[in-house]
């Protein structure tokens, strides 16, 4: 299918490749044994200054705003998720305009990357610690513990993220989810943001 949702993610899914290594490294594998990386795909975030200026383009693919999960509120960032059916959910972030958001990694990212690409793929997986000692075996580093308890409804964690220009670029996640969560906890989404910033070149 070429819909315009479709073209949007073939396009942002490609880009975050060409500068990913572990996410290339993983399409690569699920490509040769014909699954693809599109269907693992839990969700994609972008960094933006705006959530409900840069959250127009993909409403008007028909996604949208997820009411039932609110909005998350972090210490110094929040975020908004939009859904479409049988597509992943975007997750759209920002700084809080106020001294809240001072600490926060967003602005900077977003000075040197712009808003018009994925910060990071999360990839849905069966078993996390499984995926992370097979992407280790392929020099693929991460950038913290995993966030989330064994047995718990929702484990996450970020690569070690890609540099470019000395500044942190994308990482690629690894999702696993149980019975049938499908939401974001507050607490996990911050120490994920949280794993990178001892990347982040002052």
């Amino acid at each position: 299918m070429n819909t315009p949702v479709d073209l949007y993610f073939k396009k942002y899914i490609a880009d975050f490749l060409q500068g990913n290594r572990a996410g290339k490294i993983l399409s690569d594998s699920l490509r040769d044994c014909g699954v693809g990386l599109m269907p693992l795909v839990d969700h994609c975030t972008i960094r933006t200054k705006h959530v409900d200026e840069r959250a127009q383009e993909i409403l008007n693919f028909g996604y949208t705003y997820d009411t039932n999960i609110g909005v998350l509120e972090f210490g110094s960032w929040w975020a908004k998720v939009y859904r479409k059916p049988g597509y992943p959910s975007m997750f759209i972030d920002q700084a809080y305009d106020d001294v809240r958001g001072q600490q926060s990694l967003i602005p900077a990212w977003v000075d040197a990357h712009g808003d018009q690409c994925f910060h990071h793929i999360a990839i849905l997986v069966e078993d996390i610690e499984f995926a992370i000692q097979s992407l280790k075996k392929k020099g693929i580093e991460f950038s913290g513990e995993i966030v989330g308890d064994a047995g718990s409804e929702l484990r996450q964690i970020f690569s070690s993220p890609e540099l470019k220009e000395g500044q942190v670029f994308t990482v690629l996640e690894l999702i696993e989810r149980h019975n049938g969560y499908a939401g974001f906890l507050p607490p996990q989404a911050d120490g994920l943001m949280e794993s990178t910033r001892g990347f982040q070149k002052p």
